[in-house]
């Protein structure tokens, strides 16, 4: 098979999928046609290249993604390149280092079946390349079970020989001690006795993790009871019960705040609902004077919040029966109203369908469009009155709706509608093709008479002020120009000004591209 009829292929197999002639589809089309006529295409082989220059994680996340086009291909390479952020990388680093710290801590006072398993997991991860959040949770789990790790058993082990070490506290449960021996762990010293309850002490009973500093000075008096004895340590153990102690108040704080919230926003609902009510009786009246009160002194109490929550339910499931009842009542007329509703919906549909003016910016709406092009396309054939078609579209749009706001939006559109209305003529046409995407259909007009209109729209939009809520937003505009007479249907038209507009936006935006020749 010849290059020619390889590439003809590949404009058939663009025209079957639906697919614009952009020199990407094409690359694509073209590729596929050789590799199935087992031509071998130099220029096809160049994302196998690259991908044998990576390194072997790359190579390996190339084939998880799938990635088959040197597009795909230099839009993975610039995400990898996004996300390389140094200080993210130190953060990392320094969890890692954190983690391990935890790690060696365990290992050195531990021989125990769950410490090696968590040990395990945890190499893994690390091996893995994870992050830091996946890394600082691991920590978490390593001071949790140093924290709350009881060792007296180890005690049984002093008369014993050898022992496995994999799982110290199976071969203890393993074992026939009697009562003699089982007295040598009644005699651990008291300084180990009370190490272990001042250490249990430190856990937070409210908060759900262990602070950094508690876990080093409950690690420290665990392997040396004897601290206990010394004034130096007077001082740690006041720190770790304060912070044992903050981390209490900070849940706390969270709690009644989350509380807080949900019977201010139910005081708001139900007195609006009772002042709303004709059959308020004085039980309710009471309930909303205290709603009212509790909305001045917020409750500090679990137990006082549990009780107004709870005396609240029983006064609404009280008192909504007239209410159901009132409902129940009226459900013939709810439904007559429900009909009617959806009724007018289906005629409101109906009118929007047979609208020519698009909601928002008052301009022709696509189905407008569609139809004066069909107009000038017999026009076109019957007295070859020529016409060209316009594409604008809005550089950036999105950007102007994620920092500004839908709304800011909105109001872009209509002032960039009253553009193309002030630079029109009479005769020409112009409609909101699509989102922030416009059509202008200029009669008996060429592409440089199209071009010379797109200009002018184009300078009046960069030199106009876009003001929103007094902040002035930059909007620029790209268009692509075509003619009729220069195309054999008004399809390929309409194609060849959106491949124009294509090359605009490929070419830096804010610009308008049409056949120079």
């Amino acid at each position: 098979m010849t290059i020619q009829a390889i590439i003809n292929n590949a404009i058939k197999r663009l025209k079957l999928e639906g697919k614009l002639l952009t020199p990407d589809f094409y690359t694509e089309a073209f590729c596929k046609e050789a590799k199935k006529a087992g031509m071998n295409v130099e220029d096809c082989n160049h994302l196998e290249k690259f991908t044998l220059s990576l390194n072997p994680e790359f190579q390996k996340d190339l084939r998880n993604y799938h990635i088959k086009t040197q597009h795909e291909f230099v839009r993975f390479i610039i995400s990898k390149l996004n996300r390389t952020n140094p200080t993210q990388a130190t953060q990392t680093i320094e969890a890692q280092n954190l983690l391990i710290k935890r790690v060696l801590q365990v290992v050195g006072v531990l021989h125990n079946k769950e410490a090696a398993q968590l040990a395990k997991n945890t190499m893994d991860i690390l091996d893995s390349g994870a992050k830091s959040e996946q890394i600082d949770n691991f920590r978490q789990r390593w001071v949790n079970f140093l924290t709350t790790y009881d060792d007296t058993f180890l005690q049984k082990l002093k008369s014993f020989g050898n022992i496995s070490s994999d799982d110290l506290r199976k071969s203890i449960e393993d074992l026939n001690i009697n009562a003699k021996e089982t007295s040598m762990v009644e005699s651990i010293p008291v300084l180990e006795k009370i190490s272990k309850l001042l250490i249990s002490s430190f856990v937070p009973s409210i908060a759900s993790s262990v602070n950094d500093t508690i876990a080093n000075i409950s690690n420290k008096i665990q392997k040396n009871p004897s601290l206990l004895e010394s004034e130096s340590i007077e001082k740690e153990i006041k720190t770790a019960i304060s912070l044992r102690i903050a981390l209490d108040k900070e849940s706390v704080k969270e709690m009644v705040e989350s509380i807080d919230g949900v019977l201010d926003k139910l005081s708001l609902r139900l007195i609006d609902m009772i002042e709303k009510s004709d059959s308020s009786n004085e039980e309710i009246r009471s309930i909303k004077k205290e709603l009212e009160a509790y909305g001045e002194n917020p409750v500090t109490n679990f137990k006082v919040a549990h009780k107004k929550l709870y005396t609240i339910a029983v006064a609404l499931e009280e008192n909504t029966q007239l209410l159901s009842i009132d409902l129940k009542n009226h459900s013939g007329e709810v439904k007559a109203l429900s009909n009617k509703v959806k009724k007018l919906e289906k005629e409101l549909a109906a009118a929007k369908h047979e609208s020519k003016e698009d909601f928002l910016t008052k301009l022709y709406n696509r189905r407008a469009l569609d139809d004066f092009m069909e107009i000038k396309e017999a026009e076109y054939k019957r007295y070859e009155r020529n016409f060209s078609v316009i594409l604008f579209d809005l550089d950036k749009f999105k950007d102007v709706n994620d920092n500004y706001g839908h709304d800011a939006g909105d109001a872009v559109l209509v002032a960039f509608a009253k553009i193309l209305k002030i630079e029109c003529r009479t005769v020409d046409i112009v409609g909101r093709f699509g989102g922030e995407e416009f059509l202008a259909i200029l009669s008996e007009t060429d592409t440089k008479g199209g071009a010379i209109f797109a200009e002018k729209v184009r300078k009046h939009v960069q030199k106009a002020r876009f003001m929103y809520k007094g902040k002035r937003i930059g909007v620029t505009v790209s268009s692509g120009v075509s003619e009729r007479a220069k195309h054999i249907s008004l399809s390929a038209t309409i194609n060849s000004a959106d491949e124009y507009l294509y090359v605009a936006k490929t070419n830096g935006r804010n610009r308008v591209e049409f056949k120079k020749k």
